[in-house]
């Protein structure tokens, strides 16, 4: 009997002895954790290598500054991943600490864990196809039968040494995070121990609030996304900077497109459609170019267009922008989407929205896409994005930094929070003369996007403009004199400063507000926004009845200079006549055309309604079974339309120097 109990006691002390460290329960999981962040580091210095050819420009340092600032995305992938995990060592129970419980809690590391740095080792050469980090519209493509059950035999036989070295991988993980082990506490308590329970619930929600921040990536407004590496680097260098289980996760239920083929060859769908813009054939003038998006700014609130309301009697609330109208060339132009997120990316990159959610918040948002700012910089232009409100609001300083803008300006570097309005940031009147000011310091030629925000609900009209300003039906509509007064001072400002007469300026609106008009209100008023270009002392004056959109801002500017590259942008120039003409927005599952003088609605299957414009403004009778010749044509370009953009983008194709 004394010597079995002697090879149980050696039996029992060999087993504490084992491993590198067996201790507290909390340093254990620590250790585990850093374990698995320093593999996910290594596999994207993996994924680097793998892809240096596509990475050469690249220098040592900017590198190594990725890879740093790649870390705050590891994290919050790490944190995520190893929520049960976590969860389950940091209850404040004791039973955590039995070892079938901890068998449990281990296999959810190492399960997890695994998986994420399997979605790592496939992109380092997955990514090569798609020039994007692996995002959740990749269970879309399995599902409706893709080839991967072809491809995979393939990667594994091409590239056989990413699989050993994946093997590797989880042989350290597996072999290192065995030797972290957890000791129950030193002293056991029988029945209630208050003290365990105290301190253990104060680490519970310690631990847990740290959890919490370190997957949102930070104390900011808005947790991390995709779009949130444009903060740091290029839309080319961003896949480096993020990691594809990040990448899945924040991805995850979100709207992806369907890849569609009506048009079964390139040449016919080109036939009916393309967004290729070709070079231009004129010289090139380096006019600078001021693009100015005001809030909410419906084309119902602008007096000079709309004479027939009120019996005539409606004045609107933009006098300013009235007057501007008389001396450019105006549209009545339509948005593509229904919200600023949607707008923006319209009108700087020439792409909308064709999805519920803006492209800048979905799968595709690290795809290849430029602006208006990154086909100008490389001819020397000096590029900036102006916005009044805090720093981080809907993603637009990473968006516009990704796209090309060098600078941004918003509440942060106003630094002057007397001007804050209370609610979204730094009020018109006082911004708009900020952004005039740093204009003037500019090298020239500059391109330039300023985009207002007190017109935002809930329509702020500073105090001493109360009893000044009219108000209308609607309650933003002393909001929009407030922004239009600060638009004629800002114009007042700038037409003394040496730059002035030397640029294009661009006046439009992100969306529309609600409307208060029948026609407003319809399907297509809803979309119904100003269009106006003008350049000081140039005969480029008028108004013309082309149908316009956001996106055919891009390719009216470009057009305009004279570029001498070719492009994507889906709009067309308004100074091409012989171009087709058209505005196209999605909402709630449905296309809308508006081409040649007819609205359709088409929901990815079939054409659902058809009205005449010009008989039938306020869209009341549906030609859609009685004019089959009107509908079919107005089918066939929307569904080219389609495939140009889903396949596009999906394809990650909307550049032409990949």
């Amino acid at each position: 009997m004394a010597q079995r109990r002697r090879s149980r006691s050696s039996v029992k002390k060999g087993k504490k002895g084992s491993g590198w460290f067996r201790g507290n329960i909390y340093a254990v999981m620590v250790l585990k954790l850093l374990l698995m962040l320093v593999l996910l580091f290594l596999s994207r210095i993996l994924f680097y290598l793998i892809n240096l050819g596509y990475f050469s420009s690249l220098s040592f340092t900017e590198a190594f500054r990725i890879f740093m600032i790649g870390l705050r995305f590891d994290l919050s992938a790490l944190l995520i991943f190893n929520a049960p995990f976590i969860l389950m060592n940091v209850i404040p129970f004791k039973f955590r600490y039995r070892r079938g419980y901890q068998i449990v809690a281990n296999i959810f590391y190492y399960t997890f864990n695994i998986i994420a740095l399997m979605g790592n080792f496939i992109d380092s050469i997955y990514f090569r196809f798609t020039l994007k980090r692996t995002t959740a519209d990749i269970f879309q493509y399995l599902g409706v039968g893709g080839d991967f059950d072809k491809l995979i035999p393939q990667f594994l036989r091409d590239f056989w040494y990413v699989a050993i070295i994946f093997v590797v991988f989880i042989g350290l993980l597996v072999w290192i995070a065995t030797r972290f082990r957890v000791s129950p506490p030193a002293k056991q308590h029988k029945g209630a121990d208050p003290g365990f329970y105290l301190v253990n619930i104060l680490l519970f929600l310690v631990i847990g609030g740290l959890a919490v921040i370190g997957i949102r990536g930070g104390l900011q407004l808005r947790p991390i996304s995709l779009v949130t590496a444009g903060h740091y680097t290029t839309a080319k260098n961003v896949p480096l900077l993020l990691n594809t289980p990040f990448a899945l996760v924040k991805t995850f239920r979100h709207e992806t497109l369907k890849e569609v083929s009506w048009f079964r060859k390139e040449k016919e769908l080109e036939k009916v459609y393309t967004p290729v813009h070709p070079a231009s054939d004129k010289a090139f003038r380096p006019l600078n170019v001021m693009i100015i998006i005001m809030e909410s700014f419906s084309r119902e609130h602008i007096g000079s267009m709309n004479r027939s309301l009120e019996d005539g009697r409606y004045q609107g609330f933009t006098p300013f922008m009235d007057s501007l109208i008389r001396q450019g060339f105006y549209f009545d132009a339509f948005a593509n989407g229904k919200t600023s997120i949607q707008g923006i990316p319209a009108i700087l990159s020439g792409i909308p929205s064709l999805m519920n959610e803006s492209l800048i918040q979905s799968n595709y948002a690290t795809s290849r896409f430029t602006s208006i700012a990154g086909l100008l910089k490389p001819k020397g232009y000096t590029t900036a994005f102006f916005h009044g409100g805090t720093n981080g609001t809907m993603g637009f300083d990473a968006y516009t930094r990704m796209v090309g803008f060098d600078r941004y300006f918003g509440r942060s570097e106003y630094h002057n929070e007397k001007d804050y309005d209370g609610k979204w940031g730094i009020r018109d009147e006082e911004f708009f003369q900020f952004t005039a000011q740093t204009l003037n310091t500019l090298g020239q030629p500059f391109v330039a996007a300023l985009f207002s925000l007190s017109s935002h609900h809930p329509y702020y009209v500073p105090g001493k403009y109360a009893n000044v300003l009219r108000k209308g039906k609607l309650p933003i509509q002393q909001s929009i004199m407030y922004s239009d007064q600060s638009l004629r001072e800002f114009f007042h400002t700038i037409q003394h400063m040496p730059w002035y007469k030397n640029t294009l300026f661009v006046i439009t609106a992100d969306h529309t507000s609600e409307g208060y008009y029948p026609y407003y209100q319809t399907d297509i008023g809803q979309y119904a926004i100003p269009l106006l270009f003008f350049q000081p002392g140039d005969e480029l004056k008028g108004r013309s009845t082309l149908v316009a959109q956001q996106t055919d801002i891009l390719p009216s500017v470009m057009d305009y200079l004279g570029y001498d590259k070719p492009y994507v942008a889906y709009g067309s120039s308004l100074f091409d006549t012989t171009a087709p003409h058209f505005s196209v927005h999605y909402i709630s599952g449905l296309y809308g055309l508006i081409k040649d003088n007819h609205y359709i609605e088409f929901d990815g299957d079939r054409v659902t309604s058809l009205y005449d414009l010009r008989g039938d403004p306020l869209l009341k009778n549906n030609l859609v079974t009685s004019d089959k010749v009107t509908r079919d044509k107005a089918s066939e370009f929307l569904k080219a339309y389609i495939q140009q953009y889903n396949n596009r983008i999906i394809e990650n194709r909307l550049t032409l120097d990949q």
